[in-house]
């Protein structure tokens, strides 16, 4: 039986997709084994490998901040040998170009036919590394893909593959010689990721086998393509109760009215914390939301979608701070499950 075979309880008045235990069992023994996996190579981070996993099954980009050496680039390429796709890295530089990115057209003499030669954004998952050191026109081959999942080129759309993920990554310490992320870039990302320093005991389970100089090259593919696809079909019929919809709208709403905030939450981000939230659901065995999942998922999905007001940040408020400021401003509802 597949992943998202019909099954017996409908996740909205709206909607006949049905999911039963069995199939969440199957979606949590395949999410749970590729976390196993990917801790291979990144050590002391379940609970951001787990937030990295679910923002693939939610159908969403990553974007993945942290000092130099802190394991941003062993975290997606140990997801990407965890899956049995395609996949490549662009390493972001100011002299890239948007067709280094999208791909080009080329004349072919032989043919006398012109032939579009894809770029490595044609891949399951795309490893975008140091994307502000890319110029802005360069940033913004991205979007497209990004939202549409094709890209226009000479006027001819041409589509990713499925399942389609973008991480990116970028040093929050070193501005020299890079393009800050505009909002509209930033918004397209379902989840920003922080990783800070492993703890001690990873930091000397490293230590001891230091001899391995390319951990992500220890893991193996535990899944594939296809069944990243059913997995979200799973995660897309997870139960929302209606008290957990108005929780998060009353999240946006708060968020345009508190004084710290210049920008408040879209309609976008709302979409982000409720799709998130069913495939988090999933990964933890049950087949609805419950209201500790929008209390978890909220940091990642909401701190890079707010903007502070200059005097809020000169006041040296932190989004962090706001966000939590936020949550604890909204009644979380009762649990109905």
């Amino acid at each position: 039986m597949s992943l998202h075979e019909p099954a017996a309880r409908p996740t909205t008045g709206h909607s006949s997709t049905t999911v039963t235990s069995e199939h969440v069992d199957r979606f949590r023994g395949a999410f749970d084994a590729m976390v196993d996996n990917i801790a291979v190579a990144v050590l002391g981070k379940s609970h951001e490998v787990r937030l990295t996993l679910t923002c693939m099954v939610a159908d969403g980009h990553l974007l993945l901040e942290g000092f130099p050496g802190t394991g941003k680039t062993m975290l997606a390429r140990a997801l990407a040998n965890t899956i049995d796709c395609s996949h490549a890295r662009i390493q972001f530089t100011p002299d890239l170009l948007p067709s280094d990115v999208t791909g080009v057209t080329v004349y072919d003499q032989h043919k006398g036919t012109f032939e579009f030669h894809p770029g490595p954004i044609f891949h399951n998952l795309v490893l975008a590394d140091e994307i502000n050191r890319g110029s802005p026109k360069t940033q913004s081959a991205l979007l497209e893909v990004m939202e549409e999942k094709h890209v226009t080129v000479d006027g001819i759309t041409h589509s990713v593959p499925e399942p389609f993920m973008v991480i990116a990554t970028q040093n929050p310490i070193e501005q020299s010689g890079t393009y800050r992320l505009p909002e509209a870039q930033l918004d397209r990302f379902l989840m920003q990721l922080t990783l800070g320093y492993p703890d001690a005991e990873s930091t000397e389970e490293m230590l001891m086998s230091a001899e391995v100089r390319d951990r992500a090259g220890l893991v193996s593919p535990v899944t594939t393509a296809a069944t990243i696809t059913e997995m979200r079909t799973v995660a897309d019929a997870v139960y929302v109760d209606r008290s957990l919809i108005t929780y998060v709208r009353q999240i946006a709403d708060r968020s345009r009215e508190m004084p710290e905030v210049g920008l408040g939450l879209s309609a976008r981000a709302c979409l982000a914390l409720i799709r998130t939230a069913k495939a988090w659901a999933a990964a933890s065995g049950r087949f609805h939301v419950v209201p500790e999942d929008i209390v978890v998922l909220a940091p990642p999905i909401l701190g890079h979608r707010i903007l502070l007001t200059a005097e809020a940040t000169f006041a040296g408020a932190t989004v962090d701070e706001v966000v939590r400021k936020l949550l604890e401003s909204v009644p979380v509802p009762e649990d109905r499950s």
